[in-house]
Protein backbone atom coordinates (compact mmCIF):
# COMPACT_ATOMS: atom_id res chain seq x y z
CA UNK A 1 0.00 0.00 0.00
CA UNK A 2 1.20 3.49 -0.83
CA UNK A 3 0.35 6.66 1.08
CA UNK A 4 -0.08 10.33 0.25
CA UNK A 5 -0.29 13.62 2.11
CA UNK A 6 -3.78 14.97 2.68
CA UNK A 7 -3.49 18.37 1.05
CA UNK A 8 -0.85 20.50 2.73
CA UNK A 9 -1.33 18.78 6.10
CA UNK A 10 1.03 16.27 7.68
CA UNK A 11 -1.69 13.60 7.63
CA UNK A 12 -0.68 10.55 5.60
CA UNK A 13 -3.55 8.56 4.08
CA UNK A 14 -3.52 5.29 2.17
CA UNK A 15 -4.07 5.62 -1.57
CA UNK A 16 -7.12 3.41 -1.09
CA UNK A 17 -9.80 4.52 1.37
CA UNK A 18 -12.53 2.21 2.65
CA UNK A 19 -16.03 3.58 2.12
CA UNK A 20 -18.57 2.46 4.73
CA UNK A 21 -21.94 3.69 3.47
CA UNK A 22 -23.44 0.17 3.36
CA UNK A 23 -22.89 -0.46 7.08
CA UNK A 24 -26.20 -0.66 8.89
CA UNK A 25 -28.23 -1.46 5.80
CA UNK A 26 -26.63 -3.88 3.34
CA UNK A 27 -23.95 -4.87 5.86
CA UNK A 28 -24.36 -5.83 9.50
CA UNK A 29 -22.10 -4.60 12.27
CA UNK A 30 -20.14 -7.88 12.21
CA UNK A 31 -19.70 -7.65 8.44
CA UNK A 32 -18.58 -4.03 8.73
CA UNK A 33 -16.01 -4.98 11.36
CA UNK A 34 -14.73 -7.81 9.15
CA UNK A 35 -14.35 -5.43 6.21
CA UNK A 36 -12.45 -2.91 8.31
CA UNK A 37 -10.15 -5.65 9.62
CA UNK A 38 -9.41 -6.86 6.09
CA UNK A 39 -8.73 -3.35 4.85
CA UNK A 40 -6.32 -2.59 7.70
CA UNK A 41 -4.55 -5.90 7.11
CA UNK A 42 -4.02 -4.74 3.50
CA UNK A 43 -2.47 -1.46 4.66
CA UNK A 44 -5.51 0.83 4.53
CA UNK A 45 -5.48 3.45 7.29
CA UNK A 46 -8.29 5.65 5.94
CA UNK A 47 -12.06 5.19 6.31
CA UNK A 48 -14.82 7.42 5.00
CA UNK A 49 -18.26 7.81 6.55
CA UNK A 50 -21.00 10.43 6.73
CA UNK A 51 -23.59 11.68 9.16
CA UNK A 52 -26.42 10.59 6.82
CA UNK A 53 -25.17 7.04 6.17
CA UNK A 54 -26.09 4.28 5.51
CA UNK A 55 -27.21 5.08 2.00
CA UNK A 56 -29.98 5.52 1.05
CA UNK A 57 -30.57 7.50 4.21
CA UNK A 58 -33.70 6.79 6.24
CA UNK A 59 -35.05 7.61 9.67
CA UNK A 60 -34.70 4.03 10.91
CA UNK A 61 -31.05 3.59 9.90
CA UNK A 62 -29.66 7.15 10.10
CA UNK A 63 -26.32 7.25 11.95
CA UNK A 64 -25.80 3.48 11.94
CA UNK A 65 -22.68 3.63 9.76
CA UNK A 66 -20.80 5.96 12.13
CA UNK A 67 -21.94 3.85 15.09
CA UNK A 68 -20.60 0.66 13.48
CA UNK A 69 -17.28 2.32 12.62
CA UNK A 70 -17.13 3.63 16.18
CA UNK A 71 -17.76 0.24 17.77
CA UNK A 72 -14.95 -1.19 15.62
CA UNK A 73 -12.54 1.55 16.70
CA UNK A 74 -13.35 0.87 20.34
CA UNK A 75 -13.09 -2.90 19.94
CA UNK A 76 -9.71 -2.74 18.18
CA UNK A 77 -8.26 0.10 20.28
CA UNK A 78 -6.62 1.56 17.18
CA UNK A 79 -8.09 5.07 16.98
CA UNK A 80 -4.65 6.70 16.80
CA UNK A 81 -3.71 4.59 13.75
CA UNK A 82 -6.84 5.26 11.67
CA UNK A 83 -7.64 8.39 9.65
CA UNK A 84 -11.37 8.89 10.13
CA UNK A 85 -13.29 11.03 7.65
CA UNK A 86 -16.95 11.90 7.91
CA UNK A 87 -19.33 14.55 6.55
CA UNK A 88 -22.02 17.01 7.56
CA UNK A 89 -25.26 16.62 5.60
CA UNK A 90 -26.43 19.40 3.30
CA UNK A 91 -29.95 20.75 2.82
CA UNK A 92 -32.49 18.74 0.87
CA UNK A 93 -36.11 17.61 1.00
CA UNK A 94 -35.28 13.94 1.64
CA UNK A 95 -33.44 14.48 4.92
CA UNK A 96 -36.00 15.84 7.38
CA UNK A 97 -35.09 12.92 9.69
CA UNK A 98 -31.59 14.35 10.21
CA UNK A 99 -31.41 16.95 12.99
CA UNK A 100 -35.01 17.95 12.35
CA UNK A 101 -34.21 18.96 8.79
CA UNK A 102 -32.17 22.03 9.86
CA UNK A 103 -29.32 21.30 7.47
CA UNK A 104 -27.89 24.63 6.39
CA UNK A 105 -24.16 25.04 6.86
CA UNK A 106 -24.22 27.71 9.53
CA UNK A 107 -22.31 27.59 12.81
CA UNK A 108 -25.09 26.09 14.93
CA UNK A 109 -25.97 23.40 12.38
CA UNK A 110 -22.37 22.32 11.87
CA UNK A 111 -21.83 22.28 15.62
CA UNK A 112 -24.86 20.04 16.14
CA UNK A 113 -23.77 17.75 13.32
CA UNK A 114 -20.24 17.17 14.56
CA UNK A 115 -21.32 16.58 18.13
CA UNK A 116 -23.60 13.82 16.88
CA UNK A 117 -20.86 12.30 14.74
CA UNK A 118 -18.33 12.39 17.57
CA UNK A 119 -20.77 10.61 19.87
CA UNK A 120 -21.58 7.89 17.35
CA UNK A 121 -17.93 7.37 16.43
CA UNK A 122 -16.96 7.31 20.09
CA UNK A 123 -14.06 9.69 19.61
CA UNK A 124 -13.19 13.23 20.62
CA UNK A 125 -11.82 14.27 17.23
CA UNK A 126 -12.33 13.63 13.53
CA UNK A 127 -9.33 13.61 11.21
CA UNK A 128 -11.12 14.96 8.13
CA UNK A 129 -14.48 16.72 8.43
CA UNK A 130 -16.19 17.42 5.12
CA UNK A 131 -19.14 19.36 3.75
CA UNK A 132 -21.15 16.60 2.04
CA UNK A 133 -22.65 18.85 -0.67
CA UNK A 134 -23.01 22.60 -1.15
CA UNK A 135 -25.53 24.74 0.69
CA UNK A 136 -26.55 26.37 -2.59
CA UNK A 137 -27.72 25.57 -6.10
CA UNK A 138 -24.76 24.03 -7.93
CA UNK A 139 -23.85 21.15 -10.24
CA UNK A 140 -23.65 17.98 -8.17
CA UNK A 141 -25.17 14.48 -8.14
CA UNK A 142 -25.21 14.43 -11.93
CA UNK A 143 -26.94 17.77 -12.45
CA UNK A 144 -26.09 19.35 -15.78
CA UNK A 145 -26.73 22.97 -16.68
CA UNK A 146 -26.59 25.78 -14.16
CA UNK A 147 -29.44 28.20 -13.49
CA UNK A 148 -28.47 31.11 -11.32
CA UNK A 149 -30.87 32.51 -8.73
CA UNK A 150 -29.67 35.81 -7.33
CA UNK A 151 -32.27 35.59 -4.55
CA UNK A 152 -31.38 32.05 -3.50
CA UNK A 153 -31.18 31.38 0.23
CA UNK A 154 -27.76 30.05 1.14
CA UNK A 155 -25.31 30.22 4.01
CA UNK A 156 -22.37 32.47 3.14
CA UNK A 157 -19.27 30.38 2.49
CA UNK A 158 -17.33 32.58 4.91
CA UNK A 159 -19.70 31.59 7.72
CA UNK A 160 -19.31 27.90 6.88
CA UNK A 161 -15.53 28.18 6.77
CA UNK A 162 -15.51 30.09 10.05
CA UNK A 163 -17.54 27.31 11.69
CA UNK A 164 -15.12 24.66 10.42
CA UNK A 165 -12.13 26.73 11.51
CA UNK A 166 -13.61 27.01 14.99
CA UNK A 167 -13.81 23.23 15.24
CA UNK A 168 -10.21 22.91 14.09
CA UNK A 169 -9.01 25.42 16.66
CA UNK A 170 -10.85 23.48 19.36
CA UNK A 171 -9.14 20.26 18.30
CA UNK A 172 -12.37 18.56 17.26
CA UNK A 173 -11.12 18.20 13.67
CA UNK A 174 -7.62 17.91 12.25
CA UNK A 175 -8.45 18.86 8.66
CA UNK A 176 -11.47 20.04 6.67
CA UNK A 177 -12.68 19.16 3.20
CA UNK A 178 -15.47 19.66 0.70
CA UNK A 179 -17.45 17.19 -1.38
CA UNK A 180 -19.55 17.39 -4.54
CA UNK A 181 -18.08 20.85 -4.99
CA UNK A 182 -17.53 22.97 -8.09
CA UNK A 183 -14.37 24.79 -9.23
CA UNK A 184 -15.93 28.09 -8.11
CA UNK A 185 -16.80 26.76 -4.66
CA UNK A 186 -13.43 25.14 -4.07
CA UNK A 187 -11.51 28.21 -5.15
CA UNK A 188 -13.65 30.49 -2.98
CA UNK A 189 -13.00 28.32 0.08
CA UNK A 190 -9.26 28.27 -0.65
CA UNK A 191 -9.12 31.99 -1.28
CA UNK A 192 -11.00 32.80 1.93
CA UNK A 193 -8.80 30.52 4.00
CA UNK A 194 -5.83 32.67 2.94
CA UNK A 195 -7.42 36.12 3.13
CA UNK A 196 -9.24 35.42 6.40
CA UNK A 197 -6.53 33.29 8.01
CA UNK A 198 -8.81 30.26 8.38
CA UNK A 199 -8.17 26.51 8.21
CA UNK A 200 -7.39 25.50 4.64
CA UNK A 201 -9.51 22.97 2.76
CA UNK A 202 -7.31 19.88 2.40
CA UNK A 203 -9.30 17.74 -0.02
CA UNK A 204 -12.29 17.47 -2.30
CA UNK A 205 -14.44 14.33 -2.50
CA UNK A 206 -16.17 14.14 -5.89
CA UNK A 207 -17.16 11.32 -8.24
CA UNK A 208 -14.47 10.04 -10.59
CA UNK A 209 -14.40 6.91 -12.72
CA UNK A 210 -13.89 5.74 -16.27
CA UNK A 211 -17.55 6.65 -16.80
CA UNK A 212 -17.25 10.12 -15.29
CA UNK A 213 -13.99 12.02 -15.72
CA UNK A 214 -15.59 15.48 -15.50
CA UNK A 215 -13.32 16.27 -12.52
CA UNK A 216 -10.54 16.72 -15.07
CA UNK A 217 -12.37 19.76 -16.48
CA UNK A 218 -11.57 22.67 -14.18
CA UNK A 219 -11.19 20.86 -10.88
CA UNK A 220 -8.16 18.84 -11.98
CA UNK A 221 -6.15 22.02 -12.43
CA UNK A 222 -7.34 23.43 -9.11
CA UNK A 223 -6.44 20.21 -7.30
CA UNK A 224 -2.91 20.23 -8.69
CA UNK A 225 -2.09 23.92 -8.43
CA UNK A 226 -3.60 24.28 -4.96
CA UNK A 227 -2.45 20.92 -3.54
CA UNK A 228 -6.01 19.99 -2.71
CA UNK A 229 -6.28 16.45 -4.02
CA UNK A 230 -9.26 14.34 -4.96
CA UNK A 231 -10.83 11.63 -2.83
CA UNK A 232 -12.69 9.79 -5.58
CA UNK A 233 -16.05 8.28 -4.82
CA UNK A 234 -17.96 5.87 -7.09
CA UNK A 235 -14.74 4.83 -8.88
CA UNK A 236 -16.61 1.76 -10.16
CA UNK A 237 -19.74 3.66 -11.12
CA UNK A 238 -22.13 2.02 -8.62
CA UNK A 239 -20.40 -1.27 -9.41
CA UNK A 240 -21.03 -1.02 -13.15
CA UNK A 241 -17.35 -1.19 -14.13
CA UNK A 242 -16.97 -4.60 -12.49
CA UNK A 243 -18.99 -5.90 -15.43
CA UNK A 244 -21.47 -7.74 -13.21
CA UNK A 245 -24.48 -5.86 -14.60
CA UNK A 246 -23.82 -6.67 -18.25
CA UNK A 247 -25.83 -9.30 -20.12
CA UNK A 248 -28.50 -10.26 -17.63
CA UNK A 249 -30.59 -9.15 -14.68
CA UNK A 250 -28.78 -7.56 -11.72
CA UNK A 251 -27.38 -10.17 -9.32
CA UNK A 252 -29.68 -10.72 -6.32
CA UNK A 253 -28.76 -8.44 -3.43
CA UNK A 254 -26.65 -6.14 -5.60
CA UNK A 255 -27.10 -2.41 -5.27
CA UNK A 256 -28.88 -1.88 -8.55
CA UNK A 257 -31.19 -4.81 -7.72
CA UNK A 258 -32.03 -3.20 -4.40
CA UNK A 259 -32.13 0.39 -5.65
CA UNK A 260 -33.17 0.33 -9.33
CA UNK A 261 -34.03 4.04 -9.16
CA UNK A 262 -30.31 4.93 -9.31
CA UNK A 263 -29.72 4.85 -13.06
CA UNK A 264 -26.87 7.36 -13.40
CA UNK A 265 -24.41 4.72 -14.66
CA UNK A 266 -26.87 2.43 -16.41
CA UNK A 267 -28.26 4.47 -19.28
CA UNK A 268 -27.47 3.21 -22.80
CA UNK A 269 -24.37 5.37 -23.26
CA UNK A 270 -22.98 4.25 -19.91
CA UNK A 271 -23.66 0.60 -20.65
CA UNK A 272 -21.92 0.87 -24.04
CA UNK A 273 -18.84 2.46 -22.46
CA UNK A 274 -18.83 -0.08 -19.64
CA UNK A 275 -18.89 -2.94 -22.12
CA UNK A 276 -15.91 -1.49 -23.97
CA UNK A 277 -13.87 -1.07 -20.77
CA UNK A 278 -14.74 -4.55 -19.51
CA UNK A 279 -13.74 -6.10 -22.84
CA UNK A 280 -10.47 -4.14 -22.79
CA UNK A 281 -9.63 -5.40 -19.31
CA UNK A 282 -10.44 -9.01 -20.09
CA UNK A 283 -8.50 -8.79 -23.33
CA UNK A 284 -5.40 -7.95 -21.28
CA UNK A 285 -6.10 -10.60 -18.65
CA UNK A 286 -7.15 -8.02 -16.07
CA UNK A 287 -10.05 -7.93 -13.67
CA UNK A 288 -12.30 -5.08 -14.91
CA UNK A 289 -12.82 -3.59 -11.45
CA UNK A 290 -9.10 -3.63 -10.69
CA UNK A 291 -8.30 -1.95 -14.00
CA UNK A 292 -10.81 0.81 -13.32
CA UNK A 293 -9.52 1.38 -9.79
CA UNK A 294 -5.87 1.33 -10.86
CA UNK A 295 -6.55 3.91 -13.56
CA UNK A 296 -8.26 6.24 -11.10
CA UNK A 297 -5.51 5.80 -8.52
CA UNK A 298 -2.88 6.70 -11.12
CA UNK A 299 -4.25 10.19 -11.85
CA UNK A 300 -1.85 12.91 -10.77
CA UNK A 301 -4.54 14.85 -8.90
CA UNK A 302 -5.68 11.79 -6.93
CA UNK A 303 -5.04 11.53 -3.20
CA UNK A 304 -7.10 8.42 -2.47
CA UNK A 305 -9.69 6.22 -4.19
CA UNK A 306 -12.70 5.30 -2.05
CA UNK A 307 -13.71 1.68 -2.52
CA UNK A 308 -16.85 0.03 -1.24
CA UNK A 309 -18.04 -3.57 -1.09
CA UNK A 310 -20.84 -5.63 0.38
CA UNK A 311 -18.94 -8.94 0.43
CA UNK A 312 -15.46 -9.96 1.51
CA UNK A 313 -14.84 -11.33 -1.98
CA UNK A 314 -15.58 -7.97 -3.60
CA UNK A 315 -13.43 -6.21 -1.03
CA UNK A 316 -10.47 -8.52 -1.67
CA UNK A 317 -10.65 -7.81 -5.41
CA UNK A 318 -10.80 -4.07 -4.84
CA UNK A 319 -7.98 -4.03 -2.30
CA UNK A 320 -5.74 -6.00 -4.68
CA UNK A 321 -5.92 -3.10 -7.14
CA UNK A 322 -3.39 -1.30 -4.93
CA UNK A 323 -0.66 -3.50 -6.42
CA UNK A 324 -1.71 -3.05 -10.06
CA UNK A 325 0.14 -0.67 -12.35
CA UNK A 326 -1.39 -0.49 -15.80
CA UNK A 327 0.75 -1.13 -18.86
CA UNK A 328 1.05 1.67 -21.40
CA UNK A 329 -1.02 -0.23 -23.93
CA UNK A 330 -3.86 -0.62 -21.42
CA UNK A 331 -3.85 3.10 -20.65
CA UNK A 332 -3.80 3.83 -24.38
CA UNK A 333 -6.81 1.57 -24.80
CA UNK A 334 -8.65 3.38 -22.02
CA UNK A 335 -7.97 6.74 -23.62
CA UNK A 336 -9.17 5.47 -26.98
CA UNK A 337 -12.45 4.29 -25.46
CA UNK A 338 -12.82 7.57 -23.59
CA UNK A 339 -12.43 9.52 -26.84
CA UNK A 340 -15.47 7.73 -28.24
CA UNK A 341 -17.48 7.48 -24.99
CA UNK A 342 -16.55 10.62 -23.06
CA UNK A 343 -18.26 10.99 -19.68
CA UNK A 344 -21.45 9.02 -20.34
CA UNK A 345 -22.44 9.25 -16.65
CA UNK A 346 -21.59 12.80 -15.47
Amino acid sequence: MHYASLGRTDIQVSRICLGTMTYGHQNTEAEGHAQLDAAVDAGVNFLDAAEMYPFPSSADSFGATESIAGSWLRARGNRDKIIVATKVTGPGPRFEHIRGGDLRHGRSQIRAAIEGSLARLGTDYIDLYQIHWPDRNSNYFGQLGYTHDADEEMTPLAETLDALDELAREGKVRAVGVSNESPWGLMRFLEMSETLGKTRVASIQNPYSLLNRTFEIGLGEVAMREQCGLLAYSPLGFGALSGKYLDGPPPPGSRIALYPQFQRYFKPAGVAATRAYVELARGHGLDPAQMALAYARGREFMTSVIIGATTQEQLAVNLASADLDLADEVVAGIEEIHAGHANPAP
